[in-house]
Formats: structure tokens, sequence, C-alpha cells
């Protein structure tokens, strides 16, 4: 659907399938009500801060929904060093960011740092034996019920433009154990987030996640050939190194405007711009008489009110909109600028 495939040109089709034999190996839960909890990451700055609230606002929402037994609590983990202003109003735990010298200016790498950090310091305060992990431009559309099937067999989102196999050189440098163009197929095409999975198998994969993902961007080569999306890569070579292949899910996640209708995804992602002309005509690649792109709030709240849909504005765009609009004018002291 949408952005997330390429039809037959896509090198996966529904993800991890699994004979007869194989589905009896399928180790049970180890906890049977299957209940998750919540890991979204964020950093202190106004562009986080403002997207993680109408994150939180539309999670509680959702929980609130019949359907919801699987989803258990929430937390935020901060990998800013210090509490911020939403200490009250979001249930978060604070862990230490990478320093820059590390980064290189790539805030995205303390996302594996602030998992593995909170993994080790707060994970076991929490009873919930399973995580999803989510990021704060993440909105849930309804009750997501544990989609893991059994205790070793996460689940994820597959995107499109997660293809080890067109750099095979690169990608080696990162395996524990070289492979052909061919068998790189079979490395799930995923990151980090939205994925569900057990507390053991994460606390297997983040240091690795972590290291890999440093290593990537410290490398020229790989840092030129997966710029932005290399933490992303970082976590699906720990995972396939630590031997764990994830269900794969095309609609755990929808990315409008490539995706228009509400359908049955259980996220609505906004990381693209959503542009149209006053007749409400899609134009991607240039800036529209009406749109939405997060971007255009980095430094500032986005307004409580926002300019009417023109009409034909798909149902997932007009969706997003009033998510963000609802909780904009429900959370106390949202700056109308």
């Amino acid at each position: 659907a949408g952005v997330m495939s390429k039809g037959e040109e896509c090198d996966w089709t529904s993800g991890l399938s699994l004979s007869p034999e194989e589905t009896a190996d399928l180790v049970p839960f180890k906890d049977p009500s299957r209940v998750y909890r919540t890991l979204t990451t964020a950093d202190d700055k106004i562009y986080s801060q403002w997207q993680m609230r109408v994150h939180y606002y539309q999670w509680k929402k959702v929980k609130a929904m019949e359907g919801s037994e699987h989803m258990g609590g929430f937390t935020r983990i901060l990998h800013s060093g210090h509490a911020d202003k939403l200490m009250d109003e979001i249930p978060t735990d604070v862990v230490d960011p990478l320093p820059p010298h590390m980064t290189k200016g790539f805030v995205v790498l303390s996302r594996p740092n602030a998992i593995d950090q909170w993994l080790r310091t707060f994970a076991d305060k929490y009873p919930e034996q399973y995580y999803i992990m989510s990021e704060p431009d993440h909105l849930w559309l309804r009750p997501i019920p544990n989609l893991m099937l059994g205790e070793h067999t996460p689940a994820a989102f597959p995107f499109f433009y997660i293809t080890p196999q067109k750099t095979p050189d690169i990608t080696n440098k990162f395996l524990d154990k070289k492979i052909s163009a061919k068998e790189m197929k079979m490395i799930d095409p995923i990151g980090n987030s939205p994925v569900m999975i057990s507390k053991g198998d994460l606390r297997r994969i983040a240091p690795a996640w972590h290291n890999v993902s440093l290593a990537i961007k410290h490398d020229a080569e790989a840092d030129k050939a997966w710029g932005w999306v290399l933490e992303m890569y970082g976590y699906s070579f720990a995972a396939w190194n630590a031997g764990i292949h994830h269900k794969l899910y095309p609609n755990f996640m929808a990315q409008p405007p490539w995706d228009k209708a509400i359908s049955d995804f259980y996220i609505l992602h906004y990381t693209y711009g959503c542009d149209y002309n006053e007749k409400g005509v899609f134009t991607p690649g240039k800036v529209g008489a009406w749109r939405f792109d997060k971007r255009r709030f980095s430094g500032r709240y986005p307004p409580k009110t926002y300019p009417p849909f023109p009409p034909k504005v798909p149902e997932l765009t007009r969706k997003l909109v009033d998510i963000v609009m609802e909780a904009a004018n429900a959370l106390p002291d949202w700056p109308d600028e």
C-alpha cells in the first residue's frame, strides 16, 4: 500500500511466511496476556515536544477504546539527559544523549543508545514483557493488538527503501557472517519503529543496534549510501546477526499523502509533506496552495486552527490534521502562534 511497497518490483511480498512445520515451532508467549508497553524516544526540542504531546494525547484516546486490552503502559524515553516541562503530562524516563563527537550531527543516533540505556536502567520496574517502539510523529488510529506470532517472532512494518542487497559490499561490513546479495533479500527491510518485540529479544538486539549504527555513521561509504535511514539499517542488521526475524505487516502504518484512506491501518505516520492545490489535487514535489508539513513547525507549535481543506483532499490527510487540531485545542498551555 502506498509508499511502503513497489508492487511487482518490490523485493519482499508479505514478510515472514511460515510453513506448517515452522508454525509448529513458534515459541509460545511467556506472558499469555500479551500486554505490551509503548516506548517512544524523543528529545526536548520544541519540534519533538509538540509532536510528543499530540502523540500521547491520541494514544490515550485510543487506549480508552474497546479492543485495547493488549495496550499496557506508556513511556517517553527522553534522551536529553535532564527533565523537561512535559514530565507531569507524559510518563517519562530520562536517559543520557550521545555526545556530539559520536553522533556527528545526526541526532537520530541517540535512539538506539536511549533504548539500550532504558532497558538496562528502567525496564525492570515495569510489568510488561513486550514492547512497541514508536516515534513522536506516530498517531494511533485504532487499538493495536499484539501482532507478534510468538515470544521470538516480533512484528514490524516493511519499508521499501531498506535494500541492503543493492549495496552488498557495504552491507557485509556490518554482518557477522558474509552473505550473497541474493541472501540479503532475506534481511528484514525494517527499522526499529514500529516494531513489537519481547523484552528478552530487544535486550539481545539493542546493544548491537547501537554499535552497528555508530559504525555505519563513522564509515564514510556506508554513511553516504544510507544517510538519514542508517540507524534503520543498524536495527535490521543487528536483528539479522541475532537470528531474529520479524513478521511484516504492511497495514501496521499508513504514510500520507501516499496512503489516502484510513482502511485497516493501525498507525498514521506523518513524515512526508502533504501538498495540494486549490482543487485538492496532490502536487508531489511542489509546495501546494494548501499544505501540512511538520517541518513548517520545527521551531514553533502548529496553530490551534488550520486553513480549511480544499475539496478532494484524501481522508488520511484530513485525519492527520483533525487529530493535531483536536489535541492542540484540548491540551493546556498550547501556544497559538
